[in-house]
């Protein structure tokens, strides 16, 4: 079985494609899933794919990861981000390469969004790039690794 990754999503991505679409962009959490698993695949990884709008089960499924042996996680943690020492306090103590992403450019919008707790567990972070942002963080990902994209 390829090695898996997790994709993360946080509070309110289930509404992906309908919740402010001049922000977000028209595509759904479910273009989100398929454009993952179609990179990660790419790279001889799994995407394991999934979405919650409860902190708590947000920290389960990092610390799964950790049981799963993981590769990585791509971790979009929504408005968490700007809130949660629990969601950082959990990539820390698992050590899995992270990736934080978010669709939008939090840093062209309200000053409350401008901090990030994610930031400083993950080894990069990506904004602004649409849901695109998610390829790109798992191409990041996958060197990072040295997972190598399949011919």
């Amino acid at each position: 079985m390829p090695q898996p990754i997790y994709v993360l999503n946080g509070p309110n991505l289930n509404l992906l494609g309908t919740r402010e679409p001049e922000i977000y962009g028209k595509a759904t959490l479910a273009d989100v899933e398929k454009l993952c698993t179609e990179t990660a695949a790419g790279f001889g990884l799994t995407a394991i794919c999934r979405q919650s709008n409860r902190e708590g089960e947000l920290i389960d499924w990092i610390h799964q990861a950790r049981t799963d042996k993981a590769a990585g996680i791509v971790l979009n943690a929504g408005g968490y981000t700007h809130t949660s020492v629990a969601l950082h306090d959990a990539l820390v103590g698992v050590q899995i390469p992270t990736v934080e992403v978010h669709v939008s450019n939090v840093f062209a919008r309200e000053s409350f969004r401008h901090h990030s707790f994610i930031a400083k567990a993950a080894f990069a972070s990506l904004c602004g790039f649409g849901i695109d942002g998610y390829r790109l963080a798992i191409i990041g990902l996958a060197t990072k690794i040295g997972a190598v994209a399949k011919a």
